[in-house]
């Protein structure tokens, strides 16, 4: 497509990813996630549609179509001279791209288009760093000096509580955790994005289970938790999670009905209903339990949260 269109009802662009939600057999992770992040204060969460595909007049299956994480007026708003950040790591850059590391991550400069060691890639470079440095250092919790200087605390707390509660596989220190800064201003936690692997969905690592801690080991939050200031904030901010958690709940049914007769369609194109689909860690005959355990595993996440954030 040379030129912006709409698409499917969401605002006027040229790229669109299809999400084939292939190991998520209810395909409502990433959208749930998404709608979490409508709720919050984060600065932008990427619309999205369900639809079935077709090529060359073939069915290929029922995706989700979500705008890309990329800087736009319409999606990551970083202004003529901003930046968006994602944490990544070595073996999922590609060749061209431009990174700088910190003590505790590598962080891929998504945009803009820099060459290393100009002025701009020194700049946002020095800036992650010295927020690292602060954050590490015996004073990092002083209300001027501190790391509250250098980060907008309610966009860490808004990705930080999303990001956990739906326990994410990536969110601790993987991928797909993005950042984003316009100089002069403070770093903004977000958007969200790669939510297949959260509500259990995992096999491989403790973030299949509804208790216990999770993206509170990533290290710069991990480090946030030494801050009461900080604890307190994200106590008082659960509470309106938690006070929304019926409206998700209604979400997943809502969308799942209307999903009815494209997953249906989906599976029999697909046949992953009943089987293995790397890394699920259970799985069911029917769509309709497969719905009722990510709605089982949501409600144990939140009431050991509950408990959780009551004992810090």
């Amino acid at each position: 497509m040379s030129d912006s269109a709409e698409f499917l009802g969401m605002p006027k662009d040229k790229k669109w990813l299809f999400l084939a939600e292939y190991s998520d057999k209810t395909m409502l992770r990433n959208t749930i996630a998404f709608e979490m992040g409508h709720l919050s204060s984060l600065d932008w969460t990427p619309k999205h549609q369900f639809a079935e595909v077709y090529l060359n007049q073939e069915y290929n299956g029922t995706y989700n179509i979500t705008q890309k994480v990329e800087e736009d007026g319409d999606r990551v708003d970083i202004g003529d001279d901003g930046y968006l950040l994602e944490i990544d790591q070595p073996e999922r850059l590609d060749a061209d791209d431009v990174f700088f590391n910190t003590e505790q991550f590598l962080i891929n400069i998504k945009s803009p288009d820099l060459n290393w060691d100009d002025s701009q890639y020194v700049y946002i470079k020095q800036l992650i760093n010295d927020f690292e440095t602060t954050l590490f250092s015996n004073n990092f919790a002083h209300p001027d000096s501190g790391y509250a200087q250098h980060i907008d605390i309610e966009s860490f707390i808004d990705w930080y509580l999303i990001s956990e509660i739906v326990k994410n596989q990536d969110s601790q220190s993987f991928s797909s955790i993005f950042m984003h800064v316009i100089p002069g201003e403070k770093i903004k936690m977000g958007p969200l994005w790669d939510f297949d692997l959260a509500f259990g969905n995992v096999d491989y690592s403790d973030s299949r289970y509804p208790e216990g801690f999770w993206v509170k080991y990533h290290p710069w939050y991990q480090r946030l938790f030494d801050d009461p200031a900080f604890v307190a904030q994200v106590k008082s901010r659960f509470a309106f999670y938690r006070a929304n958690q019926d409206l998700i709940l209604q979400k997943i049914d809502s969308y799942a009905a209307k999903l009815t007769y494209a997953q249906e369609e989906n599976n029999n194109r697909w046949q992953t209903l009943g089987k293995y689909v790397w890394p699920n860690p259970v799985y069911f005959d029917s769509y309709e339990e497969e719905v009722a355990h990510l709605k089982s595993w949501y409600n144990q996440r939140m009431d050991w949260l509950e408990e959780a954030y009551e004992s810090l």
